[in-house]
């Protein structure tokens, strides 16, 4: 599937926690929740948005871990929004 197909399908609560649990970081999915909760979002509002804002940030060096993991994944789509999430989450600890 790919990344934006799935983005899509964050429009449905039910849908977009069902896949991020499917990642199988439940460490994540909390404190991805708790960040949307602050912000007034839904999670998968929150993590569209996550995806869109490390598509704008991130720095030349994260583009090139981004596409060495890509590049040797089956799922690519799924490696790109794992990276996403896990760089907003780390983030946000930072500051």
């Amino acid at each position: 599937m790919l990344l934006g197909d799935i983005l899509k399908t964050f429009s449905d609560e039910a849908a977009a926690t069902e896949y991020l649990l499917s990642l199988g970081n439940m460490p994540l999915v909390l404190r991805l929740q708790e960040m949307a909760n602050a912000e007034g979002e839904s999670l998968g509002e929150f993590a569209s948005a996550a995806v869109q804002r490390y598509a704008s940030v991130a720095s030349e060096e994260e583009w090139l871990t981004l596409l060495g993991l890509v590049s040797r994944a089956s799922d690519p789509a799924e490696v790109c929004l794992r990276r996403a999430l896990e760089y907003t989450a780390s983030s946000a600890a930072a500051v």
